[in-house]
């Protein structure tokens, strides 16, 4: 008799969880058996099983989270899950987590970790309260509230406290920074809710991240803290497609006006708690935030990406960046002298000797393959170095320990091709799978491309874009998503709208992006019933608005980076000097998988019905178009306005039902 083997018994217990009569379909409300969903599970606990790289993709409807957890609960070992947003990693420790590991009887232990921004900090809560200056009443109300809050929480995540906006300016005074944490010479140090959090995780089978946590805070080796990675034997990314603009934000390095100015702030209190007789401090505060403001207004108060020739062409930008270093120096110098007289101090003089480093090496390019850029905000400037290739970055990452790494996502390839994601992210011997939806396209989806739009470069192509949106808008009763690619052309598309609805007589509301949060504007749009939300990439992912009141997805144009980025057009002259295809190797494939993310909002359930309005003409009239359109779900597709009008006319079939 032949013995069983590991990977048998694997395979073998996952049909049964997996079955029609198995433990999910007795714990899952609305469960049912689908053979993508079981056969991805079985690839990733192979992967698991063998500590091997698999990247998955995995249609929407698929399943792919109850796919990757349920092996990942099995397997034993530990787990680090990461996700692309903070609502997904508490959607998954809240709702997923929890019932399959109720429905599989797993006794194991789950951690949910964010970044320290995430967490109060009872010092600076209890300084912030002892100074009493807030930037609004609101915030003076609000941080009473935190403070009661702070007596009652078990986690200080603020996610938690439900009378306090999470976006009010009033958390950024009572959380900590990687700046501005004390570290073990803090008096709340024993109390730390994210030192609290960490532990846990550390104790923990399954941890729950996100991206931004993964790369700052586990693979960067957050100093002081104890590290998750090493004591892992699998990584699941989850969203996996966001993975190389994180990467390469976080192997970058960025320094912000925000930053030096916070220093110079703590300097003046700290200074003014121990060291009231250093007369000189004040003065080099007050020297520093000013040379930092006049450093800001070298640039455009609009904000704006810039290449390094750019800020470089800027009247008086060398001249300003020279004067923070000197301002620094001054300052860092002085703080050596007091560093003893308190923690405070202290912190501040590391604060001000690490922000030095990074502006010096900032100023003098000193990281070969790194391009070098700016970014202005309303009140700040952050400067960059943004690695031109994360590859060969990442696979020293992966080295070492063996772990499975399991990447997966509903948009990771082009055309069924692999090729571009593997080549970005360095997973050159990685092995990969795709699993097409099990939504039948053809029958609940139209793709309408309009005839008669001008180039996306006309000057009034937003106007033909609502013009021709607006007779399927009618049809469509509103319910629907207008996606536009630039903030200018969501405001001048809901400029539009205004006028035009008004014209028409319709009576359909408009929300707009950045009028309330995120989750506010989804629970309007949802309760509503009959809505139109203009957004711009906010709303391109991670959103999921199932049934009827989404009915119809406007997409104003091909989402092209745009080609003055600093970042981008430097990649592109990297590959043009390889003598490569940029357009076909790197740009094209971006906006094929940005395509379908915007596409993948239409069908979210076997029940959806709805037409996907692409309006940028490049889809029929450039032979790249072709790529694009292959990549999507196989919809049927039409250019007839009528055809469009007719889906909305047509009620469902009692298959649809």
């Amino acid at each position: 008799m032949r013995a069983v083997s590991g990977e048998q018994r694997m395979t073998t217990l996952l049909s049964e969880v997996f079955a029609a009569d198995g433990p999910l379909a007795a714990g899952v409300p609305g469960y049912r058996l689908r053979s993508e969903q079981l056969e991805l599970a079985e690839r990733i606990a192979a992967a698991i099983a063998d500590n091997l790289v698999l990247i998955a993709e995995a249609g929407t409807g698929t399943g792919k989270t109850y796919a990757y957890l349920v092996p990942a609960l099995l397997a034993g070992g530990k787990v680090i899950v990461s996700t692309g947003t903070r609502n997904l990693q508490d959607q998954l420790f809240s709702r997923d987590i929890p019932t399959i590991r109720q429905a599989l009887k797993a006794p194991v232990k789950v951690a949910l970790l964010k970044g320290r921004a995430n967490y109060l900090c009872h010092y600076h809560l209890e300084r912030a309260l002892a100074d009493g200056r807030f930037l609004s009443r609101d915030d003076a109300a609000y941080a009473q509230r935190i403070a009661r809050f702070a007596k009652r929480t078990s986690s200080g995540d603020k996610a938690e406290c439900a009378d306090v906006p999470e976006n009010a300016t009033v958390w950024a005074t009572v959380t900590s920074t990687r700046d501005n944490c004390l570290g073990q010479d803090c008096p709340k140090h024993k109390e730390c809710f994210v030192l609290a959090a960490r532990r846990e995780a550390l104790a923990a089978d399954l941890v729950v991240v996100n991206h931004h946590l993964f790369f700052a805070d586990v693979m960067l080796r957050d100093e002081g803290t104890a590290e998750l990675l090493p004591a892992c034997n699998t990584v699941i990314f989850d969203e996996a497609h966001q993975l190389p603009e994180v990467a390469s934000l976080f192997f970058g390095e960025s320094v912000s006006t925000a930053q030096l100015v916070e220093l110079a702030r703590d300097t003046q209190i700290a200074g003014l708690a121990s060291a009231r007789d250093c007369l000189d401090l004040p003065g080099l505060c007050g020297a520093l935030e000013k040379t930092v403001r006049d450093l800001r207004l070298t640039l455009p108060l609009e904000p704006a990406r810039f290449a390094l020739l750019q800020l470089e062409g800027q009247a008086g930008f060398a001249g300003a960046v020279a004067a923070v270093i000197s301002d620094i120096e001054a300052l860092a110098a002085l703080l050596e002298t007091q560093a003893q007289r308190s923690e405070g101090l202290e912190s501040c003089w590391r604060r001000a000797g690490e922000l030095l480093l990074r502006l010096r090496s900032w100023q003098d390019g000193a990281h070969a393959d790194f391009v070098r850029w700016g970014e202005t905000h309303t009140h700040s400037l952050q400067l960059n170095a943004t690695p031109l290739v994360i590859a060969e970055i990442m696979q020293k990452q992966m080295s070492g320990h063996p772990r499975a790494w399991i990447f997966t996502s509903a948009t990771l390839a082009v055309q069924n091709d692999f090729t571009h994601y593997c080549a970005e992210m360095g997973l050159a011997d990685a092995s990969s799978a795709r699993w097409e939806s099990p939504f039948d396209y053809p029958r609940q989806a139209l793709l309408y491309v309009p005839r008669n739009v001008p180039d996306p470069n006309s000057p009034a192509y937003t106007e033909a874009v609502v013009k021709a949106a607006l007779p399927v808008l009618k049809a469509s009763g509103g319910r629907a998503f207008f996606l536009c690619t630039s903030l200018r052309a969501m405001r001048r598309t809901h400029e539009l709208l205004v006028e035009q609805l008004a014209a028409a007589g319709l009576d359909l509301p408009l929300l707009l992006q950045g009028e309330r949060s995120k989750n506010d504007l989804l629970e309007r749009f949802r309760g509503l019933g009959n809505a139109i939300l203009i957004g711009s990439q906010s709303f391109w992912e991670g959103v999921d608005v199932r049934g009827e009141a989404l009915s119809l997805v406007v997409i104003d144009k091909l989402p092209f980076a745009p080609p003055d980025d600093p970042v981008l057009s430097a990649r592109i002259e990297r590959l043009k000097s390889e003598g490569r295809n940029a357009f076909m190797e790197y740009q094209l494939p971006r906006t094929v998988i940005n395509v379908k993310q915007g596409a993948g909002r239409l069908i979210r359930d076997e029940s959806d019905r709805g037409v996907l309005m692409i309006c940028d003409p490049r889809l029929i009239s450039k032979p790249y178009g072709k790529r694009i359109w292959r990549s999507l779900p196989p919809m049927k597709r039409t250019r007839e306005l009528a055809e469009a009008l007719a889906f909305f006319a047509t009620p469902p079939t009692a298959d649809d039902e």
